[in-house]
């Protein structure tokens, strides 16, 4: 079993220790939503090992959700080191071990989840993603998608063929090309950046972005605090209808 886990790299990894300067603070929620009556969605808020993680499962119910849980099982156990390419390794590992689990019990059917994780060493912020599920950073009064779906309709606006716009509202916008469990072989993406003081990040499955645009995940995470920025999008997302499960991280990096 292989796994595509290289690091692009958008600035070279800090030697230096930035960590006493930057501490961090996290709010997390998951709702089922006003449609569907179990959720599928889990998630790992772990702020003592800097990782922050969610997953959206599919196979309905007792397989979507017992994918979802399982990779959050294996991520749980993950303890920070003092070197980043070992907790990268460590992360990947138990990634590859929850995919092996979702196909040994799947039996036949399908049991798979996205995942994407925020893992943050240092001065260096670590994206680690599978499938659709998606982070973002907000810098200044700026948003930026940091992960890039791995989806059909994404593929379609990489060929030209359809717009970002139009990306989410497309007929085929739940149709995935990477997942935990569906494949013998489980593909990671892995990009990093550096962080700075007042960077804000949102961790969310799509319930939140298909029913929430960009501008106005934008506005909400320029509100003052991180509670405020996560009540004010997952409300919307249940006002819009509230068609999918919802699960959504808010991570805020400040001076101490």
């Amino acid at each position: 079993m292989a796994t595509d886990g290289t690091i692009t790299e958008k600035d070279e990894p800090s030697s230096e220790p930035a960590v006493q300067q930057i501490t961090w603070h996290s709010v997390s929620a998951s709702e089922t939503g006003n449609v569907r009556t179990v959720n599928e969605d889990a998630h790992l808020d772990s702020r003592e090992n800097s990782l922050w993680v969610v997953a959206d499962g599919m196979g309905g119910h007792s397989f979507g959700d017992k994918a979802s849980r399982t990779v959050i099982e294996q991520l749980a156990g993950f303890t920070a080191s003092a070197s980043a390419e070992e907790c990268l390794e460590d992360i990947k590992a138990r990634l590859l071990k929850a995919n092996d689990i979702c196909r040994d019990e799947a039996s036949g059917k399908i049991m798979g989840t996205t995942v994407a994780a925020l893992y943050i060493h240092n001065n260096d912020a670590y994206f680690i993603w599978a499938g659709d599920s998606r982070i973002y950073r907000f810098r200044g009064d700026g948003l930026v998608q940091l992960t890039e779906d791995h989806s059909y309709v994404q593929e379609l606006v990489t060929l030209g063929e359809l717009s970002r716009d139009e990306m989410e509202q497309h007929p085929s916008s739940n149709i995935i090309t990477r997942a935990v469990g569906v494949h013998h072989e489980l593909e990671i993406d892995i990009n990093q950046h550096k962080v700075q003081p007042g960077d804000r990040y949102l961790i969310c499955t799509d319930g939140l972005f298909k029913d929430v645009s960009q501008d106005e995940i934008a506005g909400a995470m320029g509100l003052i605090t991180v509670d405020e920025s996560l009540d004010s999008m997952v409300e919307l997302a249940l006002d819009r209808g509230g068609r999918d499960n919802i699960t959504a991280i808010v991570v805020q990096a400040s001076h101490p």
